[in-house]
């Protein structure tokens, strides 16, 4: 049984029930937990629209949906001991759903916006592991859930620097959201008017949308502020790498975690970017165990470039290749050599705007012992 958890009313929407979670991303938003290294926590999960979408909404009810309010996340939990320059260790042990789930593409919004400029919805029944709808007959889908925003919150140093960076994308004619206090969890206009929004990951970690990180995963999170702050939202039951809609099999539901902090090592490695692994659980194609990194449309000087999957990917590869130096001592022409013949780059999502995902997969069983 979890030792610590938070609870919530799967009916009522994250204003109604503030005091346990928010979302926007910010260093002000006090801790809702606080737990020891250690600790297993229980939290509950409202759906990434805030329960806006329901069973039986038609097409054209889509237009109605406040966006202000998207990616309702539980927490903040503090974890004792955790400090700036460590990791957070998140050893994901359990994400189930509840037996409903959707799939909606949003006018202006996800990969192929300019082709689809109309909304669908497509409702889902979960049940034995599968999701089944009757907007796409004979379709079967198999369960893996995770969480798709997961993260610790920003300094007020990083916050600073991703909006100003992304102010300066946007004057450029990037596809951001920017800070906007409309529908903000905690409504504190201190807050809501600086803090950025969940739509796109970060350093912090956030709208990651990696389907890899199932029960069994462990995200490494680097720390920006004592007790690192965690939080975790935007259930989803099944998606494609790339999520290319927008969405996913979006539904609500429970995440269960272990939290540990290394001390110092987010500082040592110069690690700047969440990065996770699995020795246990299925990895992406052949179920060997993996390391991965995560690299996002950010330039190693600070710029961002909108919905830049070459970056993404440049940004996985590089540090992958700094893990391999780390871990095994290799010179970095080793270690790009190795990752030339071993190490799988894929596009985790395409529709976070204006960071994309690129994940880069290291198979552990290469190594001899």
């Amino acid at each position: 049984m979890p030792d610590a958890s938070i609870h919530l009313d799967m009916h009522q929407p994250l204003a109604h029930q503030a005091g346990k979670g928010h979302n926007r991303w910010h260093p002000d938003i006090p801790p809702k937990l606080r737990v020891k290294p250690g600790t297993s926590v229980e939290l509950d999960v409202l759906d990434g629209v805030d329960g806006q979408i329901r069973a039986g909404m038609k097409n054209e009810d889509l237009g109605g949906i406040d966006m202000g309010r998207v990616h309702p996340l539980t927490g903040p939990v503090y974890v004792e001991g955790a400090e700036p320059g460590d990791l957070l260790a998140v050893k994901i042990e359990a994400v189930e759903t509840i037996k409903y789930g959707f799939t909606a593409i949003m006018p202006g919004f996800g990969f192929l916006r300019d082709l689809f400029p109309n909304p669908f919805v497509v409702h889902w029944e979960i049940a034995n592991g599968f999701a089944q709808s009757v907007q796409l007959p004979g379709v079967k889908i198999p369960g893996a859930p995770f969480m798709g925003v997961i993260g610790v919150a920003p300094s007020l140093e990083l916050l600073q620097k991703i909006n100003a960076r992304e102010a300066e994308l946007l004057a450029r004619g990037g596809m951001v959201m920017p800070p906007d206090a409309a529908g903000a969890v905690p409504g504190d206009a201190g807050i809501a008017s600086k803090a950025f929004r969940t739509i796109a990951p970060h350093e912090n970690g956030g709208n990651f949308d990696i389907k890899q990180m199932t029960a069994g995963t462990t995200l490494y999170l680097p720390v920006f502020v004592p007790g690192a702050l965690f939080s975790v939202g935007d259930p989803h039951f099944a998606q494609g790498d790339g999520e290319s809609c927008g969405t996913a099999v979006e539904t609500a539901g429970k995440f269960v975690a272990r939290f540990e902090v290394m001390q110092g090592e987010a500082r040592r490695r110069k690690q700047h970017d969440p990065s996770y692994g699995c020795t246990c659980c299925p990895a992406p194609a052949d179920g060997r165990p993996y390391y991965a990194t995560t690299g996002m449309s950010v330039r190693r000087d600070g710029k961002a470039e909108s919905e830049d999957l070459t970056l993404a990917a440049r940004n996985a590869l590089v540090n992958m290749i700094d893990y391999v130096v780390d871990a095994k001592g290799f010179s970095r022409e080793q270690a790009y050599a190795l990752a030339s013949v071993a190490v799988d780059l894929r596009i985790s999502q395409v529709v976070d705007v204006p960071n994309m995902t690129v994940s880069a997969f290291l198979p552990l069983d290469i190594f001899g012992s």
